[in-house]
């Protein structure tokens, strides 16, 4: 996991429901820890594009139901700004589940965009991405 380049604004806080935008079998998972992040007591955490987190799968097939997985948020409704000044948004909040948290994505297709941020971060999700904003 490398670091970011830009200061993306954490716009999923903890117990959000997120979609997924792979083929791993889980359709939507809900967040409950965000890995590594570390806030003031009693603050509730969250993530954003590039953040690792930790989720259980709340719908998909039945195997992958109720499954604790470890995913990487790609895409966020709320806008973040780059360091040459643009801002980015997308339409929808999407996540990609991972094998491990090494960041190995679990699925081997990505439905829509995938942030540049994301890709950075993580080497295993670029290598998959066939679009890349």
């Amino acid at each position: 996991m490398q670091p970011l380049k830009s200061r993306v604004t954490r716009a999923l806080p903890v117990y959000s429901i997120v979609e997924t935008c792979d083929n791993s079998g889980a359709k939507a998972i809900k967040i409950f820890t965000v890995v590594g992040l570390k806030t003031v007591k009693g603050r509730i955490a969250s993530c954003g594009v590039g953040d690792l987190v930790q989720a259980a799968v709340k719908r998909g097939k039945p195997d992958m139901r109720k499954q604790v997985v470890f995913a990487v948020i790609v895409r966020q409704k709320k806008e973040y700004r780059r360091p040459d000044g643009t801002r980015i948004k997308f339409e929808d909040n999407a996540a990609v589940v991972l094998k491990d948290d090494k960041g190995n994505p679990k699925g081997t297709i990505f439905k829509g965009a995938i942030a540049k941020e994301a890709c950075e971060r993580w080497p295993g999700i670029a290598k998959i991405a066939s679009i890349v904003v």
